[in-house]
């Protein structure tokens, strides 16, 4: 017997296919965004970098807080904030049937697990860790794991704006066997 017609799913299959999806771009955003670190580091000491006048600029610093150094005296807890971010993502991005949900996923996944991994392995120790940052907008500076972060988060936002489901859609369904019987 078929599923009901009201009760359509996206195929397991699909659905494993999109998980990977999110997997391999979360591991791409880690390491470009860690290649990119071990690569500013190198600017230790160094006068920052003018690439569009003093509008961006490579300058090389480590950030113990969140965005704009908020809560600098808790890096343990931004820690945990990371993991938590992590697992919360492992675990709803599991579902996505649409491949703009799994790039927005995939996206934040990687870079909350490489803000992570700053946090847990990076100077001064585990879990107190400093993030690098070496990209200078100006008011703040950033890494290669923030625009990543952003981008999916903002592509996240749009999609529910514009009631993008997160799950299945009608081409996205396994044919009801029912609907052929009729």
């Amino acid at each position: 017997m078929g599923q009901p017609a009201g009760d359509r799913t996206a195929s397991p299959s699909r659905t494993s296919r999109l998980f990977v999806m999110v997997l391999a771009l979360a591991a791409g955003v880690v390491a470009v965004d860690q290649l990119t670190k071990w690569w500013a580091v190198g600017l230790a000491g160094r006068a920052p970098i003018n690439v569009i006048g003093e509008l961006l600029r490579l300058r090389l610093t480590y950030n113990p807080g969140a965005a704009f150094s908020i809560g600098t005296e808790y890096t343990w807890v931004l820690t945990l904030f990371a993991a938590a971010a992590v697992v919360a993502i492992l675990y709803i991005a599991r579902r996505v049937a649409s491949r703009a949900w799994a790039i927005g996923f995939g996206l934040m996944l990687g870079g909350a697990a490489t803000h992570l991994l700053d946090r847990l392995f990076r100077e001064p120790g585990f879990a107190r860790g400093h993030v690098v940052d070496f990209i200078d907008y100006g008011p703040f500076v950033g890494n290669v794991a923030d625009i990543a972060l952003v981008v999916g988060v903002a592509l996240i936002f749009v999609l529910s704006l514009r009631n993008v489901p997160m799950g299945a859609t009608p081409a996205q369904t396994v044919p009801d066997r029912t609907d052929d019987a009729a």
